[in-house]
């Protein structure tokens, strides 16, 4: 399920919801949103929590607008603020120092943020008042643009990123860099992976679905995508049924002839149709690492057939 997370909410808070409505024994979201940011919030459950890794090193989409003259401890506008300016950066000096935030860059994550430090988050240091010092790690910045110049103060951009980047880093460093501080004052994320805006359901509109399906007007389902959506960046391969058998007892397969796939890496197996296995593949072998059993609810299909 795709949740358009709504502002205030945390991301572990929308999963428990979640679990609660479909009373799910597994649960687990693909890649976490601040409570001040919105949007985009994969949410898997049961079988498909075995898919979250995959989906979360897939890249990430936003629009987010920067509040130019303060920059905040948090880089975001629940912090307090820590330097101010009153210059303004003009659009083309906006646009002009945009190419030094695409590609890939050095990012110094913020001091508020989930990364581990010695086994301790770097928020729970940094809201206990200890000094938090964060090295710069290479990320991947796909796009990066301005979309809109509302007023002096703001800026809206739209940014395409990898795994691990953070939009609040964008915002302090392009206001440090452009000699007026900035923080991102709204956030929000429209896809994640394979899952974008048209997947997307409000909270009250599945809480609405949920209330209808206890009193037997249509089905939960109607808000679910198949479990192999979530695999769409992954390599498909079919096997006979022999093979499957072999492979949901968790052995390996190898295949052989003119016919045998060149895959290298990890695919997804399906049968008949329907998804497997998560595999490993190497010249010709196909060794399992996450089997599903997919009993239960089916997806609704209309975006893509399938459990």
């Amino acid at each position: 399920m795709v949740l358009d997370k709504p502002v205030g909410m945390t991301s572990t808070h929308a999963v428990s919801i979640a679990k609660r409505l479909f009373s799910a024994k597994r649960a687990g979201h693909a890649g976490t949103l601040d409570p001040l940011a919105s949007g985009c919030l994969p949410i898997a459950l049961g079988e498909a929590t075995k898919t979250v890794m995959f989906v979360m090193d897939g890249r990430k989409r936003y629009e987010f607008t920067v509040r130019w003259g303060e920059e905040r401890d948090t880089d975001d506008a629940e912090g307090r603020v820590v330097a101010e300016s009153a210059d303004r950066p003009t659009p083309e000096a906006i646009r002009a120092a945009l190419p030094q935030f695409t590609g890939t860059i050095e990012q110094v994550p913020p001091r508020y943020s989930a990364i581990k430090i010695e086994g301790e988050r770097a928020y729970d240091i940094a809201r206990d008042g200890e000094t938090v010092e964060l090295k710069a790690r290479p990320v991947e910045i796909h796009t990066l643009e301005l979309i809109d110049t509302p007023d002096a103060d703001h800026a809206v951009f739209a940014a395409e990123c990898g795994k691990g980047t953070y939009v609040r880093a964008i915002a302090r460093d392009m206001g440090r860099l452009l000699g007026c501080h900035g923080h991102v004052s709204a956030l929000r994320r429209t896809a994640v992976g394979p899952f974008a805006r048209e997947d997307m359901i409000p909270l009250a509109d599945l809480q609405a679905v949920c209330d209808r399906a206890a009193v037997g007007e249509g089905s939960l389902a109607d808000t679910l995508l198949p479990v192999s959506t979530a695999l769409d960046d992954i390599p498909a391969l079919a096997v006979s049924r022999a093979d499957a058998a072999r492979l949901q007892r968790g052995q390996a397969v190898l295949v052989r002839g003119r016919d045998a796939p060149i895959v290298h890496g990890i695919v997804s197996v399906t049968v008949s149709g329907q998804l497997l296995a998560l595999a490993d593949m190497d010249r010709g072998e196909i060794v399992p690492k996450r089997v599903f059993n997919l009993a239960g609810l089916h997806g609704r299909a209309g975006r893509k057939q399938g459990v």
